[in-house]
C-alpha cells in the first residue's frame, strides 16, 4: 500500500497526476481480462454482512427526479435534462384514437449521466487507455466494446457508509470550492462512530444539492463550482479498499480544480487507474437527517444500474436501506 491515508498537502499538478496513476493503479490486479475494478472486493460474506445492517426496515431513496426540472444547463453541449414524452393517453382513448386496446404509453429521452447515476470504468481515459489498459479505440460510435455499465449489473451492493461531511462542519453546506481532506474524512467517521472497510460504498454528504433546492435554483451545480473531495482522497480510497464512493454534487472532486493544468484531475486516477465505481448526483437529505437521528451511519446499500451494453454509465435510483 501507498504510504498512509492521512492528508498529503499534495501541490496537483499534471506530475501529480501521473505518480498517483502509477502508485494507485490496479491494471493487472484482477487479471488481464477484468472489467469490474473495485467491484472485485465485494465478497458474497460482504453481501451477506450488509444485509444483516437492516434492523428497522426503513429505506431511502437517494436518486433525483427524471423530468425537465433537473440540473443540467447543455454541458458540453451535450447533456439536457430528461424529457418524458408521452406515447398514448387516456385523452386518446376518450377520443376514440385507440379501438382495440385502451392504454398509456410513454417514453424517456436523456444522457445517461444527467441525473444520479453511475460512471461506468469505461468514462474516462488516461494517454488513450481506459481502465486496465484497454486502448480507447474500443470505445465507439457503438459504445463501449470494454468496461461498459453491464459488467456491474449484479455487483453494486453491499455495505453503504455515510460520511456527512457538511453536518460533521456544523454548516448547512460546505461552501463551492472546499476541498474535503483524508483528515476531515477520518475524523468524521470518527465522530460518527463508523469505520470505513474493505468493499464499502463511501457516500460523501456536502450539503450541496440540498442548497440548491433552497434557493430554487440549480444554478451551476451541473459543472460549475462545488465542494468536493481533494486529490489526495485517490489515496485514501485505495488503501481503505473500497468498492465505490459517491455524493452529492455533480462530479465528486472539488471544483475549481486544485490545479489548472489537469481538468478533473481526481477522475484521471480513480476510474482509469484504480477502477473505482462513482455515483455522481445523490440526494442525500432524508438519509442524512435520519442517521443524524439514530446516530446510524452505516447501512444496506443498493445501486443495481440499467443493462445497457456498452454504455458509460446509467441513470440509477439507489437505495439505503436501515
Amino acid at each position: 500500500m501507498p504510504g498512509q491515508s492521512s492528508s498529503r498537502n499534495i501541490k496537483v499538478s499534471r506530475a501529480a497526476v501521473d505518480e498517483a496513476f502509477r502508485a494507485l493503479s490496479n491494471w493487472g490486479r484482477w487479471g488481464k481480462d477484468d472489467q469490474i475494478g473495485t467491484l472485485n472486493h465485494v465478497s458474497p460474506a460482504d453481501v451477506v454482512g450488509a444485509a444483516g445492517l437492516v434492523k428497522r426496515g426503513k429505506t431511502f431513496a437517494l436518486g433525483i427526479p427524471l423530468g425537465q426540472s433537473g440540473p443540467q444547463r447543455g454541458l458540453f453541449g451535450k447533456r439536457w435534462n430528461p424529457i418524458h414524452t408521452m406515447l398514448a393517453t387516456g385523452t386518446d382513448a376518450l377520443a376514440g384514437r385507440q379501438p382495440r386496446l385502451a392504454y398509456a404509453d410513454d417514453a424517456i429521452n436523456m444522457p445517461i449521466q444527467s441525473a444520479t447515476h453511475w460512471d461506468s470504468l469505461g468514462h474516462i481515459f488516461y494517454e488513450g487507455k481506459t481502465y486496465n489498459g484497454h486502448d480507447a479505440s474500443l470505445v465507439d460510435c457503438n459504445g463501449l466494446g470494454v468496461l461498459g455499465i453491464e459488467h456491474a449489473k449484479d455487483k453494486l451492493v453491499g455495505r453503504g457508509v455515510l460520511l456527512d461531511i457538511a453536518r460533521f462542519k456544523g454548516v448547512e453546506t460546505l461552501a463551492d470550492g472546499y476541498g474535503i481532506s483524508n483528515d476531515e474524512l477520518e475524523a468524521c467517521a470518527a465522530a460518527q462512530n463508523v469505520e470505513i472497510r474493505k468493499a464499502d460504498f463511501v457516500i460523501i454528504r456536502t450539503g450541496q444539492m440540498e442548497a440548491c433546492r433552497k434557493r430554487g435554483d440549480w444554478g451551476t451545480y451541473a459543472g460549475g463550482d462545488a465542494p468536493g473531495l481533494k486529490f489526495e482522497s485517490c489515496y485514501w480510497l485505495y488503501e481503505k479498499q473500497v468498492a465505490g464512493v459517491c455524493s452529492d454534487t455533480w462530479g465528486v472532486e472539488v471544483r475549481p480544480n486544485e490545479t489548472p493544468d489537469v481538468n478533473q484531475p481526481w477522475h484521471w486516477v480513480v476510474i482509469p487507474a484504480m477502477g473505482l465505481y462513482m455515483g455522481e448526483m445523490f440526494d442525500l437529505k432524508e438519509l442524512a437527517e435520519d442517521c443524524a437521528t439514530d446516530k446510524v451511519y452505516e447501512f444496506f446499500f443498493c445501486g443495481a444500474p440499467l443493462v445497457i451494453p456498452g454504455a458509460t454509465g446509467s441513470p440509477i435510483n439507489p437505495q439505503a436501506i436501515k
